[in-house]
């Protein structure tokens, strides 16, 4: 598999993860759990279009 397939595959399981995050969000009761559920699952879209746009290879920090 070439690198920018193994990186699109991983942008996309990303993706899913962050799409399984806001479903959780949905369903919590408390507010910081919501928060907190939602939160992640933003740095991982944000995460998810870094390794799409080929800039996954610089670190975890999306201000970086």
């Amino acid at each position: 598999m070439s690198a920018a397939g193994e990186s699109g595959g991983r942008a996309q399981q990303m993706r899913a993860k962050a799409q399984e995050l806001n479903d959780a969000a949905e369903r919590a009761t408390d507010p910081q759990e919501r928060k907190r559920l939602t939160d992640k699952a933003r740095r991982l879209q944000e995460e998810s279009k870094q390794q799409e746009g080929g800039m996954g290879g610089q670190g975890m920090d999306p201000m970086y």
